[in-house]
């Protein structure tokens, strides 16, 4: 039970506002979109995923076919919110020209190699609904504070010297990027990001993603998203969605189908990925007092200063003498079957309990919702059985339909047959006529 709870808190509310790490592996696949959290210190985190694209050839060069395997290489040091990452792609690419003929060649080699750094600037704290207990209402409610993002920050540089002919932008060019996400709820994400790639270069575009992601239970996960991608001479735009499976609590498994809109083709896009991290995390921890707060080493205690010492001393001595306030305690032992009634201290009663007062909260609204469920279930059932008579229905009436239509074919097909029969008697008897004729004619010529 602890671990199912430690993996629904980590894998669905994706991160906390005062610590990057997650005990959950926290990966970006299958989604082309970037977290603005970092994956916390002491952990090297690889998102590594093999796709294919087809699109139809376009005019002159063009790249209508690749596979490929893309790494995503993940840490942070120096401090939580700082992370840096080295993104490259292997790929074949089959190469098109496409003019009054067609042709075409494969070529081999890296098509991404960038170095990049994000940090996370801003992040919102979110009330924490749990602790309303005046009312059932303000407990439940959307905080609306859900809308303001988690800010984050990325600059990189791409290094095209190691990239195959086709792929190079230029050598060297850098880019930066603004990394949104807002967590509407303990299911729903979105992400969104915007990048300025390429800079200097006669290759420079903009780009927009935008990345929901809804979590289904404690192991999977869902997302659907957009981006757009926009050049000088060129604009693309890529919808996908896909699926991701949390294996345990370092791997992860996902897969995505994707519509690629390009010079007015549309192509696709698939891959299947793997996220594997290598955990050297270590918590910072910190020494608390009885009361929950924080206990600073070296701390003194200073006495009073404006007291002398004989001030200090007559002070305490005043203590001894000043009047203590009385208990009255019953002393009949008669009313006490022990007889100790003289040793018996008088006892204090303790105040009704927050967390009494949150459990009678919690249990009446497990039975609203349990009566609320069971309604609803039998709603559903009624409403499936419906459902099931409706198409029970309509199955015989297309019986009936398709009866009445094949007894008509077979009525349609037997009249058809007994004229037939009536023309083939008719020309048959046509013939013997013309036969009887020849016949005679050939009588007459005789004589």
């Amino acid at each position: 039970m602890i671990k199912k709870l430690l993996l629904f808190f980590v894998f669905f509310s994706v991160l906390t506002a005062n610590a990057q790490y997650t005990p959950v592996i926290n990966s970006n696949r299958p989604g082309f979109s970037e977290s603005p959290y970092s994956v916390g210190s002491g952990v090297y985190q690889f998102e590594s995923s093999i796709f294919y694209r087809k699109i139809n050839a376009t005019p002159t060069f063009s790249n209508p076919e690749a596979l490929g395997l893309n790494l995503f290489f993940r840490t942070s040091f120096i401090s939580e919110k700082l992370e840096v990452n080295l993104n490259t792609s292997l790929q074949r690419d089959k190469i098109a020209f496409k003019n009054i003929f067609e042709s075409s060649y494969n070529k081999t080699g890296l098509s991404q190699f960038s170095l990049g750094a994000k940090y996370l600037i801003y992040a919102p704290k979110y009330d924490d609904k749990s602790k309303e207990i005046r009312s059932w209402k303000a407990r439940h409610s959307f905080d609306w504070k859900r809308w303001i993002p988690h800010i984050g920050i990325s600059a990189g540089l791409n290094i095209g010297n190691f990239l195959t002919d086709y792929h190079k932008r230029d050598g060297f060019s850098p880019k930066v990027g603004l990394l949104l996400q807002n967590e509407f709820s303990d299911k729903l994400n979105v992400i969104t990001n915007l990048h300025y790639d390429f800079i200097g270069t006669d290759f420079s575009q903009l780009s927009y993603i935008v990345t929901g992601t809804y979590n289904f239970n404690d192991y999977w996960s869902g997302f659907a998203e957009i981006q757009g991608i926009f050049e000088e001479y060129e604009k693309r735009t890529n919808i996908g969605a896909g699926a991701a499976y949390l294996f345990s609590e370092n791997l992860q498994f996902n897969a995505s189908l994707r519509a690629n809109m390009q010079q007015d083709e549309i192509g696709l896009y698939t891959s299947v990925g793997v996220s594997y991290r290598l955990n050297r995390h270590q918590d910072k921890f910190v020494e608390i007092d009885e009361f929950g707060n924080k206990i600073e080493e070296g701390k003194q205690v200073k006495y009073d200063e404006d007291r002398s010492f004989f001030g200090r001393l007559f002070s305490k001595t005043g203590k001894l003498f000043s009047k203590k306030r009385e208990q009255k305690v019953d002393l009949d032992i008669s009313k006490n079957t022990d007889g100790d009634a003289l040793n018996q201290k008088p006892r204090r009663e303790r105040q009704g309990s927050l967390v009494d007062v949150i459990a009678k909260e919690d249990k009446k609204l497990k039975k609203k919702t349990a009566k609320e469920e069971k309604k609803a279930a039998k709603k559903a059932q009624k409403k499936a059985e419906k459902e099931v008579k409706r198409k029970e229905k309509e199955r015989l009436k297309l019986e009936k339909q398709i009866k009445k239509e094949e007894e008509k074919e077979a009525k349609q097909k037997e009249k058809e047959r007994l004229k037939l029969e009536k023309e083939i008697k008719k020309l048959e008897e046509e013939i013997k006529k013309e036969e009887q004729k020849e016949k005679e004619d050939q009588e007459k010529d005789d004589n």
